[in-house]
């Protein structure tokens, strides 16, 4: 297929509040409530046609910049003026394809975004919903879906100098290569407040949904799990003892990965948990199920120290230090062996890193280097399905969801829009006494329905009912 240019010509930003059932701390903050932004983007293609493609993603404070002094407010200015960014200099781009449009500018609205202290991260959160948004629209344009297309190079990607040390790798080919996941499973997120057994309440939410950790295994049968600790060896040991209490008796065994979400200072301090972890007889077989560790380190320091210590026992991959488009590649001299996939970074990062795994584990001969597929609180709707189709393009056979546990499915949306989805993809949502909600059948998520025309969705939510997005305040 040869890849169709296009040109930018409008976008329309909305975004739209939502609250938390239960409480969902990560890192260095608790969330109750949140917005998602969602932007519609309207391109014309060389032929003169135009088309609409959207995209939408929590705009999450303290994730991409976790500066304290920085109120969750300011941090929500910050990627919307990522997204305001980001679109400038792609209406002045002229006609491009998909992925020329983010390759080309990617140096420019970088740059820009630094000269106004917005890190690498947050500068990705734009271009990431804008490309998004394109590439939906040249998707529907041309009536094929996300894996279709993208096997076919719908985007053009190819070898480009905004990744030199892919110079040489043959693109196409790893893009026909690729064979979508029809099902995935559900890596479920146990945060850090979040109680596992009905003894760590004061009181219930009540709402017919699973809330304690007892409860989840034996609702969603999750046989993946995401393990959040906290920087505090002795509590996380005690913690993780508690949590392996549970799991240990699920019948089958499981898997975990330990999510560091920044909280250690070097790869030392790390490694002193998992020492404590492996010396704690509760923990036999939690840690015999952790297949890596992630972003353990702060990202001040993360690309500057090395990790051989800790890699020597698990893997460690990055998370929040995938910030500059590079990250991986100075991550790997450190020790890393992975990197995290998440639709708010960008479709054409996880793509370029998962090169990059394909690249070194050709040239080291055994399969090292990896893709973790993780989540941003991913709400029901465009949001989550553009994200489990990435995902499953790129062969990731397990990805954290916790959007459906912390959020109960399409609550703060309306009604109608929520049948829509669940119409349009009824093995990916089931219908509940609650309305709508994502539907994890034996700890997995069926992804058949996302083969339809568009980035994993070609029903749209009903902006009306939303916001139009504030101009940024900022800086």
């Amino acid at each position: 297929m040869t890849a169709p240019r296009f040109t930018l010509l409008e976008t329309q930003r909305f975004e739209w509040p939502f609250t938390l059932r239960l409480p969902f701390r990560f890192g260095v903050i608790t969330v109750t409530q949140g917005r998602q932004a969602v932007i519609r983007a309207r391109i014309r293609l060389e032929d003169g046609t135009e088309h609409w493609g959207i995209a939408a993603e929590t705009l999450a404070a303290k994730w991409f910049d976790k500066n304290p002094a920085l109120s969750d407010a300011q941090n929500e200015h910050q990627l919307r003026r990522a997204i305001e960014i980001a679109t400038e200099a792609t209406l002045a781009a002229g006609a491009n394809t998909a992925f020329g449009h983010f390759a080309d500018s990617y140096a420019e609205v970088t740059k820009a975004a630094g000269e106004e202290l917005l890190n690498p991260l947050v500068a990705s959160y734009g271009r990431a919903l804008l490309d998004r948004a394109m590439l939906d629209a040249v998707l529907k344009a041309k009536g094929v879906s996300f894996w279709t297309g993208m096997r076919a190079n719908i985007g053009g990607m190819a070898a480009h100098a905004v990744a030199p040390d892919l110079a040489g790798f043959d693109v196409p080919a790893m893009l026909s290569g690729l064979s979508p996941l029809k099902q995935v499973h559900a890596r479920h997120t146990v945060g850090l407040v979040d109680p596992i057994t009905a003894s760590d309440q004061d009181s219930r939410v009540d709402d017919g949904l699973p809330e304690t950790l007892e409860e989840i295994v034996a609702g969603y049968r999750h046989r993946y799990w995401k393990l959040k600790v906290g920087g505090n060896v002795a509590a996380d040991v005690e913690r993780l003892s508690r949590i392996a209490s549970v799991l240990d008796r699920l019948h089958g065994g499981y898997h975990a990965s330990l999510d560091g979400n920044e909280q250690y200072e070097d790869a030392e301090g790390a490694l002193a948990l998992w020492r404590a972890m492996q010396a704690e007889p509760r923990l036999a077989k939690l840690c015999a199920s952790i297949l890596y560790i992630e972003q353990p380190v702060k990202r001040a320091r993360a690309l500057e120290t090395g990790m051989a210590v800790l890699a020597a026992e698990r893997p460690v991959i990055i998370d929040e230090s995938d910030g500059p488009l590079d990250a991986f590649v100075t991550g790997r001299a450190l020790g890393y062996a992975g990197v995290s996939s998440k639709a708010c970074k960008g479709v054409w990062r996880s793509l370029v890193n998962l090169a990059r795994c394909r690249a070194w584990n050709a040239e080291e001969g055994r399969e090292r280097y990896f893709m973790s597929a993780e989540d941003l609180t991913t709400l029901a709707g465009v949001c989550v399905q553009q994200d489990l189709a990435l995902i499953s393009l790129l062969g990731l056979p397990h990805v954290e969801r916790n959007g459906h546990h912390f959020i109960d499915g399409f609550n703060g949306r309306p009604k109608a829009e929520a049948v829509r989805f669940m119409e349009a993809h009824p093995t990916l949502y089931a219908d509940t006494s609650r309305g709508p909600r994502l539907a994890i059948r034996e700890g997995m998520l069926d992804l058949t329905s996302l083969d339809v025309p568009g980035l994993g969705a070609t029903e749209e939510p009903d902006t009306a009912a939303m916001e139009a997005m504030p101009k940024a305040a900022w800086p």
